[in-house]
This record gives structure tokens, sequence and C-alpha cells, in this order.
């Protein structure tokens, strides 16, 4: 093999150290996004994949140590996630786990975040926002399967949903 002075400029050695360095800015620049705010590793993985202009291993490396020095959690991520949507979105169990499943999150990590979701507050939350579409619905028809359709499509168990509509429908006096 040539001496290194010899390589053309980005092969060799230089190509090893530049490659090193190029790892630590990645490495720096998504500890100071990781840092900010909860992330999700498979989303975190593509990031360093694509900074690193798809070097796999590179990216493995990368979010590994992001990982180890636990700016990474699975289940961190996933309990935020399902708060997140839970409180703000007002998302149901059955559509949060799916999106974390989308995400690339275990069924077991999904259970434990869905675990830390206050159970009654989400059950107000869907009262709430059900007496909100009975009041854009009233008069109409069908107005006992819209709202049905619509927790469901909101993530809600059926029997948690139907309950729901019932006591809702019952309250406002409209024939069930």
């Amino acid at each position: 093999m040539p001496p290194a002075a010899c390589l053309p400029a980005g092969t060799g050695t230089d190509a090893v150290d530049a490659m090193e360095e190029r790892e630590k800015k990645v490495l720096a620049s998504l500890q100071r996004r990781c840092s900010a705010m909860e992330c999700c590793p498979r989303d975190i993985g593509r990031k360093a994949l694509k900074m690193l202009d798809g070097d796999s291993e590179a990216a493995g490396r990368v979010v590994a140590s992001l990982m180890e020095e636990n700016y990474l959690n699975e289940l961190r991520y996933a309990s935020a996630f399902a708060r997140e949507k839970a409180s703000l979105s007002g998302w149901g169990p059955v559509k949060i786990a799916y999106a974390l499943a989308g995400k690339g999150i275990s069924k077991q990590t999904a259970d434990e975040a869905l675990a830390a979701v206050d159970a009654d507050a989400a059950e107000g939350r869907m009262l709430k926002t059900l007496e909100a579409k009975y009041r854009t619905l009233e008069g109409d028809p069908q107005l006992r399967l819209k709202m049905l359709k619509f927790a469901l499509g909101r993530g809600y168990e059926y029997e948690e949903a139907a309950a729901a509509v019932d006591k809702i429908l019952k309250t406002n006096g409209t024939d069930i």
C-alpha cells in the first residue's frame, strides 16, 4: 500500500479520519435534537442515515451511542407520545397503539406507555369530545351511529364509546 501522502484526497487514512469526524458532527447534532424533545428511535435512525449519506453502519453506531447515553429511550418516547395524543389530540388507546406500532415501537412498550395514561382523564376527554360532536349532529336521524363512528375513529373501544354515546343521548333526552 502506498504511503498516505501518495493517495488521492478522500481515500485512505484521511477518509477514515473524515468519516469519524462526520459521525461526531452527526452525533452532536442529534444529541442536541434529542435533548430538546423526545424522539422516536426509528426516526432518529432514518435521520442519521440521511445525514451520513446512507452509511448504515455509521448510522447504527450513532443511534447506539444515543441510546447508550440515554438521549434516546423507546419507553420514554412512547410514554410522552401516548400522554400527548391522549391529552391534546383526544386520541383513544386503540389509535395510540396503532400509531406507536407504525413508529416501530414494540407492543409491550406501547402497552406500558398506555398504562401510564390517566384513564379517568381519558374518559372525561372522550365524553367532552362526544358532547361537542352531539351538538354538531343534533337532529340527525343517524345521530347514534355517527357518534359511534366518530368515537371509534378517535381510537376508543366500542364498549366505552357505546356507553358514552348512550349516556350523552340519555342526558340530552334524545331517543336511542
